[in-house]
C-alpha cells in the first residue's frame, strides 16, 4: 500500500522514476547503448500513448516502423516527428488488423525490408458497444486486439 501512495503521489522509486516520469526521461541515457540503430514497430502510433511513444523512440535515434489503418494520420504524425527530429527514419505501412490477410501482408512488406525487430509495441486496440465482425468473420474487438498482434 506506501508503495502504490509513493507511486500515485509520483516519488521515484528504485528505478528513479515515478509516476510523473516522462517519456523522455526514461530514455534520456539509452541512445548512447547501442551502435546500430534499432527497429521499432508500434502499432497504435496515430494518436495518443503510441504517437508519443513513437516521438520520442525517433528522437532516441530508433528506426521507427508504423503500421495503421488510417495512412493520412499516420502521415500527420510522421511529419510532426521529422520536425522535431529532421533525421528520423519512419516507415509507414498500411493494415488493419481486424483482418488476418492484411496483417499478414504488412508481415510480408516488412520482412522484404531486411530490417531488424529489435522492439515489438502492440498498442493498437479498439472497442465497441455493438456487435461487429471482421472480413474473416470474427466478433471485430477480438480480432483485431487479440488475433491481429499475433
Amino acid at each position: 500500500m506506501k508503495e502504490t501512495l509513493r507511486y500515485l503521489a509520483g516519488i521515484a522509486g528504485p528505478s528513479g522514476y515515478g509516476s510523473r516520469s516522462t517519456a523522455e526521461q526514461v530514455t534520456e541515457d539509452c541512445s548512447s547503448l547501442f551502435s546500430s540503430p534499432l527497429t521499432a514497430i508500434i502499432t497504435g502510433a496515430t494518436s495518443g500513448i503510441g504517437a508519443e511513444t513513437a516521438r520520442v523512440l525517433a528522437k532516441r535515434g530508433v528506426r521507427v516502423v508504423i503500421p495503421a489503418r488510417d495512412l493520412k494520420k499516420a502521415v500527420e504524425v510522421k511529419e510532426g516527428i521529422q520536425k522535431e527530429s529532421p533525421e528520423a527514419e519512419i516507415i509507414l505501412f498500411e493494415i488493419d488488423l481486424s483482418s488476418l490477410a492484411s496483417v499478414q501482408r504488412f508481415c510480408h512488406e516488412f520482412l522484404a525490408l531486411g530490417l531488424p525487430l529489435n522492439i515489438l509495441i502492440n498498442n493498437a486496440g479498439v472497442y465497441s458497444k455493438n456487435l461487429e465482425f471482421s472480413e474473416d468473420k470474427i466478433e471485430m474487438t477480438f480480432a483485431t486486439n487479440y488475433l491481429g498482434n499475433l
